[in-house]
């Protein structure tokens, strides 16, 4: 190599380690500032300024030449907790991707062998290896590579010592500023200290979610209606069809704020009538959500198993454990158990704990119509849709089901059209109707106009449910109608109110036997429950259901089980 080519090499050579200095410094940003959930990702958030790294760089500078093995350790340590930070991220995205949840360290380890039996069995053969293997090399990638990383930006940091001392002098008191303007790129904040929080936030939870775990377990396992034999299960509703039936975010804030009110009492009094010229009988209550403004899974966990359900750790232990679910406990009885879950478009990995024999979704129902936001489907749609499959053949036994509404979901834009029950089909007669309701767009700018389309998607919700009875109902047909939780703050919170967490609770049948047991409770008449009536924790439910129609509780006649 002669003299000329010597400059050459150096600045190629010079050229790579900036190069790869530059990536490892992209790696290490994008680790720290990287949202944990797919529907979170946007080139805004990663236009963040995380103060994690710029203290770290600054600790280093401040740490005398001598003190090298203090350094290294330092840097060894900071790039242990960002490689496992790298780890938990990926597996919240592959969670939150499959199980709508994040990655829970405490509990969810345990899930690896039936994570590998589900890769091997969607993808038999050589596919399904390549998968896991994949899969395991970029977990392992992240713990290896994102600290060796670091390592390079801290060397490259030290080694650059009077640069480094300037990009700090400028980026620390640049965060400090962005911080105190609140400063945001979209609806992310510039200055960023969210990797040290999510660290402690992992870190700090630990002894409470063993505290709780231990407790919950406990909770969980002691279950007297697992030993009830299943002759002895539901007697007094024996021969009924019986639909638990959730109305998302009905909330008693919908029956007690004077502003949303009127239509609400309207449609439940005028529900009230239109039934019992049917010969529906209805008793009312209120009961105590676990949840607020969202997680409706927690409620609808907490009715079915009998347990206070109000955190997503609770949640995520009770689906492994072999509790006894209402649906459970049906299908022991001779029921057939269904799930209509129609905001559901990908596979619930979590239903197999309820012990349903079948769920319908968004996905097999039949549903020709459009979308109305983010319900995948009218509720009227819904409700007919299961008459269809599962009520109108008559040689079947009795159903069990819970049947979601989601047309009161949040943003409570694009509210359907109550139409004639015939009418309703397949769903096409919805075509173009989405078009011609009030956007988000429309409504979301005022308040007031927020809380206005709530009310109007509750009053369609139950002139859903009570157009349903009306069409259908007979007498073996048995709802439980409720609420999951009170509506987001924005309708429920504000102007002083103190909402709580009640939710409206009704049920409806026919046979007055089935009505009469309910007299103990002391419940309302009518589908409009008064501010004086009883309140219940909803994990109080399901005993006093099994007590209230069990041999002792219920006087009536036993009917067949199946029809």
């Amino acid at each position: 190599m002669n003299g000329a080519e010597v400059p050459t090499v150096q600045r190629w050579r010079g050229l790579a380690a900036t190069s790869l200095t530059l990536l490892a410094l992209a790696l290490v940003l994008v680790v720290l500032t990287a949202p944990d959930r797919l529907d979170e990702m946007s080139p805004s958030a990663f236009l963040r300024l995380p103060v994690e790294l710029v203290v770290l760089v600054a600790l280093l500078l401040a740490l005398p030449d001598r003190a090298r093995r203090v350094r290294g350790l330092v840097v060894a340590a900071a790039g242990l907790v960002l490689g496992v930070l790298a780890v938990f991220k990926l597996l919240d995205l592959g969670f939150g991707q499959a199980l709508n949840r994040p990655f829970d360290p405490m509990i969810d380890w345990r899930y690896a062998s039936d994570l590998v039996g589900t890769v091997r069995g969607s993808a038999p053969g050589a596919l399904g290896v390549v998968l896991l293997v994949v899969a395991g090399l970029v977990l392992l990638a992240a713990l290896l590579v994102v600290p060796l990383a670091l390592r390079r930006v801290c060397r490259s940091a030290v080694r650059h010592r009077p640069a480094a001392v300037r990009a700090v002098a400028v980026l620390l008191p640049l965060w400090l500023v962005l911080t105190l303007l609140g400063t945001r790129a979209g609806t992310v904040p510039i200055a960023s200290d969210a990797a040290a929080s999510y660290v402690l936030a992992q870190v700090t939870r630990v002894p409470s979610q063993l505290r709780d775990q231990r407790e919950f377990a406990r909770a969980a396992a002691d279950d007297p209606a697992r030993d009830t034999p299943a002759a002895e299960l539901l007697t007094g509703l024996r021969g009924k069809d019986v639909l638990v039936v959730f109305v998302e975010s009905y909330g008693r804030v919908a029956l007690d704020d004077p502003d949303l009110a009127p239509g609400v009492v309207a449609a439940l009094d005028d529900g009230t009538r239109r039934l019992a010229d049917d010969g529906f009988r209805a008793r009312s209550a209120w009961l105590t959500s676990p949840t607020f403004g969202a997680i409706s899974w927690l409620a609808h966990a907490t009715i079915q198993s009998g347990l206070w359900v109000d955190s997503q750790q609770r949640y995520d232990h009770l689906v492994t454990t072999d509790r006894e679910t209402l649906s459970s406990l049906f299908g022991r009885a001779g029921w057939r158990t269904v799930a209509s879950v129609p905001a559901n478009d990908r596979d619930w990995p979590q239903g197999a704990f309820y012990g349903f024999d079948h769920v319908y979704d968004s996905r097999n129902v039949g549903y020709r119509g459009p979308r109305f936001g983010y319900p995948t489907m009218p509720d009227q749609f819904t409700l007919e849709a299961f008459q269809r499959a599962e009520l109108a053949p008559r040689d079947r036994p009795p159903v069990m089901a819970e049947i979601d509404l989601i047309s009161s979901h949040a943003p409570w834009s694009r509210t359907p059209d109550l139409l004639p029950q015939e009418s309703v089909g397949d769903g096409s007669v919805y075509a173009g109707m989405p078009d011609m309701l009030p956007s988000e767009a429309d409504i979301w700018p005022d308040a007031g106009r927020v809380r206005a389309a709530y009310a109007d998607s509750i009053v369609y919700s139950l002139q859903s449910v009570v157009s349903f009875l009306s069409a259908y109902g007979d007498d073996d047909l048995v709802v439980v109608l409720l609420g999951d939780h009170q509506p987001a703050t924005i309708v429920s919170g504000g102007s002083g109110r103190a909402p709580g967490h009640d939710v409206p609770v009704t049920v409806i049948a026919k046979d007055p036997a089935v009505v009469g047991a309910l007299d103990p409770w002391g419940w309302d008449p009518g589908m409009r429950p008064s501010a004086d009536a009883p309140v219940w924790r909803m994990d109080a439910f399901r005993d006093e259901l099994l007590r209230t129609y069990g041999p002792e509780g219920h006087t009536g006649t036993a009917r067949a089980v199946t029809r």
